[in-house]
């Protein structure tokens, strides 16, 4: 990236933090197969059973449409949106060049999630100019090589480019100079600031409390008495003070999927067979990755809320899915009878190390390195025909020979919204089972949307 900013290099140099967001990411990316729907009302999700919302465009917005809002409230609210499954797989394949995109700015890049992360550029500065120079140029490089565009917030601190990118939105720019921020700050409601919530804002707000230049003016031992132990936090960030400095993301310490069924499941067969279809997608992402799992999760959900997690470690790292589905159908039969129905079941790989090409554990059974052969072959013709290529012969229905198809909710481990409460506010829908009626869909990872 050429650097246009001249003798100014060095203006606001100490705004070097960037907050990068993609403006209505999984529509965005839908909408580069579909130009026609540009301008019109688009909703990336299921529109049956317990969907929500995964992402709306800022045409459906107008209408109050948002995501994690359940499908239904929002085909009400906005009754002529276009409803467009989600492909999770292109949104990784996109997702993995904008971060190319950010690394060829600077190393220091802490990915938050699929479609957002924040920057340190002061050692690009030099280089390419100041924080402004170096955001423009990130936003016309994203928009000239994908098709998409970004918002970017540039300050001092974290919290204040997280503020200024979500100000901005969608496809803007907003610097906050050091020397600005609080006087920035303290026009914005209490809201804006982490970790205060509509619970927190009722409590703040029977005292009066409804800015943050009402929080920063409010004695230290006045917020801690009301929040606890976040008051302080609350209060230094109602002054901009926020020492968390860019963190390199570290690799995944797990990859996994769930399922959350549209009425809950007794049928112990039905469980099995969305394990191996969650254990496939699972194996798939792990070879993706370069990964290999040296334990396996089982987590369910039963009808009450109640979550249940068991995990086994495995002999050796695997990154096959019939050795995945071994250890986690394994885990639910030590379950013995369980008390009542499930609601959500979820397969996890955890303990990660690196696969590549490496060399692994021989065995006189020749099966293990059977299956690892056959599941690449499977990723091979999948990744050319795509996912509806082929499928194992367990998730074809036993009365078609037809596959059951449930559409794609996988998501990494630990990067999901919660299971919908008795609200029926679903934060991220997925694939539903065979056997099962279609679940509704939903991504963190989402990244936890803002």
């Amino acid at each position: 990236m050429p650097n246009d900013e001249g003798p100014r290099i060095a203006e606001h140099a100490e705004c070097s933090i960037l907050h990068i967001d993609m403006d209505a990411f999984f529509v965005s990316v839908e909408l580069l197969d579909h130009p026609h729907l540009r301008g019109v009302p688009v909703v990336v999700g299921s529109p049956s059973g317990r969907s929500v919302v995964l992402s709306a465009s800022y045409e459906a917005r107008k209408f109050g449409v948002r995501s994690a809002m359940p499908m239904a409230v929002a085909m009400r609210q906005c009754p002529t949106a276009v409803i467009l499954p989600p492909h999770h797989a292109r949104y990784s394949e996109v997702s993995g060049q904008v971060m190319q995109i950010f690394r060829s700015v600077t190393p220091e890049v802490e990915q938050l999630s699929v479609d957002e992360a924040f920057l340190d550029v002061s050692g690009s500065i030099r280089r390419l100019g100041g924080p402004r120079a170096i955001g423009e140029q990130v936003r016309a490089e994203i928009r000239s090589s994908l098709g998409i565009t970004a918002s970017v917030g540039a300050a001092t601190t974290k919290f204040v480019a997280k503020i200024a990118s979500t100000r901005v939105k969608p496809d803007g720019l907003l610097l906050i100079p050091g020397d600005q921020t609080v006087a920035y700050l303290h026009t914005l409601p209490v809201s804006a600031l982490w970790g205060v919530g509509a619970k927190t804002q009722e409590v703040l707000a029977r005292i009066g409390i409804r800015t943050v230049e009402d929080v920063a003016h409010t004695p230290l031992p006045t917020l801690k008495r009301l929040l606890g132990v976040s008051g302080e936090h609350v209060h230094h960030l109602a002054w901009g003070r926020d020492p968390r400095r860019v963190v390199v993301s570290r690799p995944e310490k797990s990859i996994g999927a769930e399922e959350t069924f549209s009425r809950d499941v007794d049928d112990s067969d039905v469980l099995r067979r969305e394990l191996l279809r969650l254990a496939h997608r699972t194996a798939t992402r792990l070879r993706a990755s370069g990964y290999r799992a040296g334990g396996v999760s089982l987590k369910l959900r039963y009808a009450d809320f109640s979550t249940l997690t068991r995990s086994k470690r495995l002999d050796e790292p695997v990154d096959s899915a019939n050795a995945l589905y071994g250890a986690a159908t394994a885990l639910l039969a030590a379950l013995g009878e369980r008390p009542m129905s499930v609601r959500l079941i979820g397969l996890r790989a955890e303990s990660l190390e690196s696969g590549g090409d490496g060399s692994t554990q021989l065995t006189i059974d020749r099966r293990d390195d059977n299956w690892r052969i056959a599941e690449r072959a499977l990723d091979d013709v999948n990744r050319k025909f795509g996912d509806a290529g082929v499928v194992p012969a367990g998730l074809l229905s036993p009365r078609s020979g037809r596959r059951q198809t449930g559409g794609s909710g996988e998501r990494p481990a630990g990067n999901h919204g919660p299971d919908p409460g008795p609200d029926g506010a679903n934060r991220a829908g997925v694939p539903s089972a065979p056997g099962a009626p279609p679940a509704q869909r939903g991504d963190d990872g989402r990244k936890p949307r803002r």
